[in-house]
């Protein structure tokens, strides 16, 4: 399986995977990407892909932050429901927390089910510092990509597209 950047004829195949994973939500998470790309808020974004075939896919936006900060937000991250459950969801998110690190972001923040992001690092108590219109929710999680990276940063906010 190669990792790598997705190429605009990648998209229309990205937006079918993000609807299948995402069939049962109420929210439209393709046209998250859609519009964070728009916005050019884009930080890092990855496919997963076997042979000629996308099979997963991760968006990494940029945030906006009180006081300014270079943090990132994990989401949507969806793998085609053929092959779920075969760690490429693992290695996309693993990949581009790495890339976003490498970048120079100093923290992230995802939206996401509670026990499947602390894998990675993210946790409730990193993000009770940080104000957001997700504070309150347990699904809300944070991680510093840097040694004390996410220290003095008081607010975060995800890019218009996220409504």
């Amino acid at each position: 399986m190669e990792l790598r950047a997705p190429l605009p004829d990648d998209y229309a195949a990205i937006r079918q995977i993000v609807r299948a994973a995402f069939y049962k939500s109420r929210f439209d998470e393709a046209g998250v990407i859609d519009g964070v790309r728009a916005d050019n808020a884009v930080a890092v974004e990855l496919v997963a892909v076997e042979g000629e075939e996308i099979r997963g896919h991760v968006l990494f936006s940029r945030m906006t932050c009180d006081p300014p900060a270079p943090v990132v937000g994990l989401g949507p991250v969806a793998v085609s429901p053929a092959h779920q459950g075969k760690g490429i969801g693992d290695a996309l998110c693993r990949a581009g927390l790495a890339a976003c690190a490498e970048l120079g972001a100093i923290g992230a923040v995802v939206l996401g089910h509670p026990t499947y992001y602390p894998r990675f690092g993210f946790s409730r108590e990193a993000a009770l510092p940080l104000r957001s219109p997700f504070s309150d929710l347990p699904a809300f999680m944070a991680m510093p990509l840097t040694p004390g990276g996410l220290d003095g940063v008081e607010a975060v906010a995800y890019p218009p597209a996220f409504g």
